[in-house]
């Protein structure tokens, strides 16, 4: 089975104004999140999806991650209950990647996820970089690939590994 990864990034946003979240909905960040909720929240989003790359670290590696500075949380509530995250990595001057985005799977299909992406977005812009960027594969959500071109990412790069 071949997997296709596909690199996209957005050099610019064109909404000016924080988006409206829905009744009920609202966006806070965790600053820094406890290991145990980020694990929750990860698997959460991304069983089903088979993210792996967070599962493998030990407590400590993933504290010292996400306790980074240079490393944004976001969480989406549905009154009071988490149903999605997203996770912003700043490391590199001048870009952010959106290294994680997704909705529990029984909040997907509701609008929440574009007016989520959106809102990270919009909080992504404010620190002007000259890009924002991410990747996604043809392992994650069917819909997800297009879902990122629609909100004006454009691809610009993309690899096959024949031999996943």
């Amino acid at each position: 089975m071949s997997i296709t990864t596909y690199y996209l990034e957005m050099r610019s946003i064109t909404d000016t104004q924080s988006p409206e979240l829905p009744h009920g909905l609202q966006v806070m960040r965790a600053s820094p999140p406890r290991v145990t909720y980020y694990r929750f929240l990860y698997d959460a989003v991304g069983r089903d999806w088979n993210w792996i790359g967070r599962k493998s670290l030990g407590d400590d590696e993933l504290r010292a991650v996400i306790s980074d500075p240079a490393n944004e949380l976001f969480v989406l509530y549905d009154r009071g209950s988490p149903v999605g995250f997203a996770e912003l990595d700043l490391r590199i001057t001048g870009e952010i990647e959106l290294k994680y985005f997704g909705l529990f799977p029984d909040s997907i299909g509701r609008g929440w996820g574009r007016v989520f992406l959106a809102s990270v977005l919009w909080t992504a812009w404010q620190r002007q970089p000259r890009r924002v960027w991410l990747h996604t594969c043809t392992e994650d959500h069917p819909r997800a690939l297009d879902f990122y071109l629609r909100a004006g990412f454009v691809i610009y790069d993309q690899e096959c590994d024949a031999h996943a």
